[in-house]
């Protein structure tokens, strides 16, 4: 194969070889403006280094997983420290008991924890879970809302069959009458009703939870003698140092936790509350490197860090000196946006953007300028998002700003997004 002398050009035409599409899921920059990279060399704090050695500031944070930034020494080593003890081996660590006393102690709703490895793993080991408790099949999910990649909730239809979803209903989150509705359709079947902690739906605005709603949810589980299933794989940790809907005053039977409980390292969680305690131990659920101890030594200093330290407020902070800068620079220059959900997991959409043209452009020139921000999906800060990370994300979303304007009468819909827009 001909090399280009651009390494990251060069990596992905082998990639296109020896990778199905030239890579696959959430890792694939196939809808990304050109500018964007799709190898990584290295990481530290808030930044990334693409192969050909530009440095970006990272809003995505590895999709999530990085809450105290990329390399954070003190989860670094605690993992490095029980890699050189052991990790996967032929029984568990006594790490995995204590991590799950951290969970329960920390998570209001829990009163016990199983670990595994991603978001997939733990949401669908809680429709099993519920499944087995409740001996009905129903699942009912928010109409758009991602729960993970399995049959029964992945985004994309190639490869599913109608049976993989034969027993899946949805009903539009914050909306009562509509979550009402899918209870009596299904009467007496519901096994679960999955939540995630506020709308954060690709392509679209985020929203937060209506209070009302989150009760109704609990009441109609209550009556339906169902379980409330709350999925904070993505939430989880970024807006509270408990589950991300006790704030409302309203506890799940089950949650689901991942991207940062490791801060990078692969683990993900389960956590219970009694009522479902007997149907956890019933299921058989398990997975070779489930159990691997070096990932849980991370956790458990994860959790610490969580509890002793002011990482939310600096997050909450930075993020909401970000969203006014920003707002201010697109005023400056004649453009409006659209900026909602949490600070912590901010969206940036712009106004009067339908096919999402300005704010493709916007975020490709932002990229080229160092700032890796992303132009449909929610976004991640990092405690390792400082004042320095910030002017120099302004330094080039000003930049990008100043080059969306100039070109703005220019601009051509995006054929790369036009089939997921329709």
């Amino acid at each position: 194969m001909k090399q280009t002398g651009n390494r990251g050009e060069d990596l992905r035409a082998r990639a296109q070889q020896v990778i199905p599409g030239g890579m696959y899921g959430h890792q694939s920059v196939s809808l990304l403006p050109d500018s964007f990279p799709q190898f990584f060399s290295r990481a530290k704090g808030a930044r990334l280094w693409d192969v050909e050695g530009r440095e970006y500031i990272d809003y995505l944070c590895g999709y999530g997983p990085n809450l105290f930034g990329y390399g954070f020494e003190p989860i670094d080593q605690a993992a490095f420290r029980q890699q050189m003890l052991g990790d996967v081996m032929t029984g568990p660590s006594p790490l995995i008991v204590e991590l799950a006393e951290a969970f329960v102690s920390m998570i209001s709703h829990a009163d016990w924890a199983m670990f595994c490895k991603d978001g997939t793993d733990a949401t669908t080991t809680a429709m099993v879970v519920a499944r087995a408790h409740t001996g009905r099949k129903t699942i009912l999910v928010a109409r758009g809302a991602y729960h993970g990649s399995a049959p029964w909730c992945t985004p994309r239809p190639s490869g599913i069959l109608a049976e993989d979803r034969a027993h899946v209903d949805y009903y539009e989150y914050n909306d009562i009458e509509s979550l009402e509705g899918a209870c009596r359709k299904h009467r007496g079947d519901v096994a679960a009703v999955f939540a995630s902690p506020f709308r954060h739906d690709l392509l679209r605005d985020q929203t937060q939870p209506d209070p009302v709603f989150a009760r109704a949810a609990r009441r109609l589980c209550d009556e339906a003698e169902a379980l409330l299933v709350l999925d904070d794989i993505r939430a989880g940790f970024r807006l509270a140092r408990d589950s991300s809907w006790a704030t409302l005053g309203v506890q799940p039977d089950l949650s689901t936790w991942g991207k940062c409980i490791a801060n990078g390292y692969a683990l993900s969680a389960l956590l219970g509350s009694d009522v479902a305690r007997k149907a956890a131990s019933s299921v058989y659920v398990t997975g070779s490197f489930w159990f691997a101890a070096a990932a849980m030594a991370a956790g458990l200093e994860t959790l610490r860090q969580i509890r002793d330290t002011d990482y939310l407020e600096r997050i909450s902070t930075i993020g909401a000196r970000l969203r006014e800068a920003l707002h201010q620079q697109a005023t400056n220059h004649g453009f409006g946006l659209r900026q909602t959900g949490p600070v912590q997991m901010p969206q940036i959409l712009f106004e009067d953007d339908p096919d999402f043209r300005l704010g493709y452009t916007w975020t490709g020139e932002c990229a080229r300028h160092g700032a890796y921000l992303h132009p449909f999906h929610n976004m991640f800060l990092s405690a390792a998002h400082g004042p320095e990370e910030l002017t120099l994300t302004l330094e080039a979303t000003e930049a990008a700003f100043a080059s969306l304007k100039l070109r703005r009468a220019t601009l051509q819909p995006i054929p790369k997004l036009a089939g997921r827009l329709g």
